[in-house]
């Protein structure tokens, strides 16, 4: 596994991190399973864990906790947000400061930790990012309970405010093969300091058809997901077939290459249920693509 600079904030991740989320926290998911793929995770050099208050029901936070129970974590990164949360029924929203607040001071018990490495804002409005907000934020980090700040949005708009606000030390975006446009916001957020993470590294399964695999319950359910929320996704993730027929890497490698050729990335976040997807992940760490394929790539972006 390699390793990067989380921007300016003093910390270094693996330029591979695990997603504890979706699936993987659902009680539905076998519970040794789940603790399995952390565990492996970390035996095989992983040291960023994102998760959120509001993941899985509620349930991948005290999830994440009780696999990284005992283990040696002093150059583990676990980055957790807040702003949503699960009310039982649904996911909702509350970033009022004081929510906020208390939205850290939960995680931290689920956790099972004194300190966050990293947290994050789970999709802010523009509006939410006031002066009082801020003021919070910086108040958890003189109290000591969190390192960094940062924010996870798919909202272009947001991460350029973000970007030009010194609380924040990390931006999360949604960057892929096929969102090659971030790449400007990428290196725009970097070149203000800010530690750069690739959420939705592999295209949910779009680029290489992975989400329509249906072999268990949990591919139904991704699936069903997609359908509903990312039908356009489906249809571009055609076109990146060819990844599927490398001679020297998987789709799914391709696609982490693809996202780490960019230097100003500092991680790739995915997420699995199953231990072999996972293994051929992190296998990716340190690969690159041939110019052949990046122009591959390209032509399928429209870009050529």
């Amino acid at each position: 596994m390699r390793y990067r600079a989380l921007g300016e904030t003093g910390l270094t991740v693996s330029e591979i991190g695990f997603g504890c989320a979706s699936w993987w926290g659902k009680k539905a998911f076998d519970e040794a399973q789940a603790l399995s793929l952390v565990h492996a995770a970390l035996d095989h050099g992983v040291t960023f864990f994102d998760t959120g208050a509001a993941y899985s029901g509620g349930e991948a936070e005290p999830r994440l906790g009780r696999a990284l129970r005992g283990r040696a974590l002093h150059d583990v990164i676990v980055a957790t947000k807040a702003g949503t949360f699960h009310d039982g029924r649904r996911v909702a929203r509350d970033f009022r400061p004081s929510a906020i607040v208390a939205s850290v001071e939960r995680s931290l018990r689920n956790l099972g930790m004194e300190a966050l490495p990293l947290l994050q804002l789970h999709g802010p409005a523009v509006p939410e990012l006031n002066d009082e907000m801020l003021g919070a934020l910086e108040g958890l980090k003189q109290r000591g309970l969190v390192r960094a700040i940062g924010a996870n949005s798919f909202d272009p708009a947001v991460i350029e405010h973000i970007i030009g606000l010194p609380s924040f030390d990390v931006v999360m975006v949604d960057y892929n093969v096929l969102r090659p446009e971030r790449a400007g916001l990428i290196d725009r957020a970097s070149s203000r300091g800010k530690g750069v993470l690739a959420g939705m590294a592999l295209a949910m399964g779009h680029a290489n058809g992975q989400v329509l695999r249906l072999r268990a319950p949990r591919d139904v359910w991704y699936a069903l997901r997609a359908l509903k929320n990312h039908r356009s996704d489906i249809a571009k993730g055609a076109l990146f077939g060819f990844l599927g027929d490398l001679p020297d890497m998987t789709a799914a490698q391709a696609a982490l290459a693809y996202v780490l050729a960019d230097e100003n990335v500092s991680c790739a976040v995915v997420g699995t249920t199953r231990m072999a997807h996972l293994i051929e992940n992190l296998a990716a760490s340190g690969s690159t693509l041939t110019p052949t394929v990046l122009a591959q790539i390209r032509q399928a972006q429209g870009l050529e």
